[in-house]
């Protein structure tokens, strides 16, 4: 006897086949249906019991939750809702449930109560569908830039510099914090902690994957990243994860063009590969909407939210066409924006980003050359000398997405920027070597994967698309 998980049962047309499955009690009927789920599909796979001859102490600890082995012979369904279900000859329970204290029962339950129970919200279809697609999603990652000759690159999770320049940064330290090693200056004396100086969780790997691309041509990071910013929305975490791609010898164009792509091929692969669990999150966003005042509906559902992604072509605008575009448009006439556009140079907010997308070109939106002072260092600065080689990439319903930019590569330029914003060029020697031995035009940009994820679930809160958030005040599990 073969064993098969519930996915290529429901699947098979092999009936009268002996079956061994195991796997979580969803729901258990009239003494007799068992709808069973093992984590391989959204879908459950019909049990049905021989209640009249099976123990009546095993049938009641056939609970919501249980674990149960179950032997029997898979048989065409005559009910309704499923093509296949099993006649069950023999059952085990592997692990009880009691059903008084398992939180996570067969009805709705609020995604505030889902995540004081992170550890157990997997088990409802909401969250499976979500990390299954998590998990397709980042196998497509890896996918795509190793068929297209990239280079997996670990970052030092652990660093001394500060790459956004934000210093809202996480601090790494054995030193003592009852009784700080003080120097001269009364200043924390960090030659006496273990690393010899000040060091941080990193903010992002770009810095370092620069130097690996100016070596191997093209390289991507996907790690871990964790930003101090004590920001409780439903757009930030504390901890999460980044890919990176770094590419020698392309320009902002290059750049343009491989987001784009990658972007279009890893949600392609995700649709084919996650079709029920994109379905079911259709449903259940479409249901969401629903609740909503008319006007603060999404005109579009989730599935045409990634079809319009995937089918059209990205415009490209650069940042003085959008805020001509934003100036003399009716909501920021009629002031319905909540951050109102004057003049050039303003940061653009997710609302600007959204109606450049949703209402006026009507598809996804690449923005270019923005205000060198809204931009970091490393971006390379245009012949005008007010803007930079900058990218953001805008999608529906949830505005930027990806940030990137031809990285200044010029190494006088590069020292006068570092300069002007008094970075120490001693803690970034390294990266400025770079510049020195062999230099080149090369551009990058960064996504971060809760915020992909987030955007292909159509799952609100990015809470709700890790496996354990962390956020402000927030580090349980």
């Amino acid at each position: 006897m073969t064993k098969q998980t519930i996915a290529e049962l429901l699947n098979s047309d092999c009936f009268l086949q002996e079956v061994e499955i195991k796997g979580w009690v969803r729901t258990f009927r009239a003494n007799r249906f068992i709808a069973l789920n093992d984590g391989s599909t959204i879908k459950n796979i019909q049990c049905v019991v021989d209640f009249e001859n099976t123990p009546e102490e095993t049938l009641k600890r056939i609970t919501t939750g249980a674990a149960v082995a179950i032997k029997g012979t898979l048989v065409e369904s005559q009910g309704k809702g499923q093509t296949v279900e099993i006649t069950v000859s023999e059952i085990e329970i592997l692990g009880d449930s009691n059903p008084e204290e398992y939180p996570i029962q067969p009805k709705k339950h609020s995604f505030e109560f889902l995540r004081e129970n992170a550890h157990l919200r997997i088990r409802t279809n909401t969250f499976s569908a979500v990390m299954r697609i998590r998990a397709t999603l980042s196998f497509a990652i890896h996918k795509y830039f190793t068929e297209n000759g990239f280079y997996n690159f670990h970052a030092p999770i652990i660093t001394g510099s500060d790459a956004e320049g934000a210093g809202e940064m996480f601090q790494v330290s054995t030193l003592g914090l009852d009784k700080l090693p003080k120097n001269e200056e009364g200043k924390v004396d960090y030659s006496k902690d273990f690393f010899g100086k000040e060091t941080n969780l990193t903010v992002s790997g770009q810095l370092e994957a620069e130097t690996y691309a100016m070596a191997l041509g093209k390289v991507y990071t996907f790690g871990p990243t964790f930003r101090a910013e004590n920001s409780n929305t439903t757009r930030h975490l504390s901890e999460f994860w980044m890919i990176e791609p770094e590419v020698a010898f392309n320009n902002l164009d290059d750049n343009m063009d491989l987001a784009e792509d990658f972007i279009k091929s890893v949600i392609s692969y995700t649709l084919e590969k996650c079709k029920d669990d994109v379905e079911f999150l259709d449903n259940r966003l479409t249901q969401e909407e629903k609740t909503k005042p008319a006007n603060q509906r999404s005109e579009m559902t989730l599935l045409e939210r990634l079809n319009f992604v995937v089918e059209n072509n990205f415009k490209r605008v650069s940042y003085t066409e959008a805020i001509d575009i934003l100036r003399n448009c009716k909501p920021n006439k009629k002031k319905k924006f909540q951050f109102p556009i004057n003049e050039w140079g303003a940061d653009l907010q997710s609302e600007h980003e959204r109606y450049l997308v949703e209402k006026h070109f009507k598809c996804p939106v690449i923005l270019f050359d923005y205000p060198a002072n809204i931009k970091a260092f490393y971006m390379r600065l245009n012949d005008d000398e007010k803007t930079v080689r900058a990218m953001d990439v805008l999608f529906p319903g949830i505005g930027e997405i990806v940030g990137g930019s031809q990285r200044e590569e010029r190494l006088d330029v590069l020292k006068q920027k570092i300069a002007a914003l008094n970075i120490d060029e001693k803690e970034l020697w390294w990266y400025l070597d770079t510049r020195k031995f062999g230099t080149a035009e090369h551009s990058g940009f960064g996504l971060g994967f809760e915020r992909l994820v987030q955007f292909t679930t159509g799952m609100g809160n990015i809470r709700d698309v890790i496996p354990y958030p962390r956020t402000p005040q927030n580090a349980d599990f």
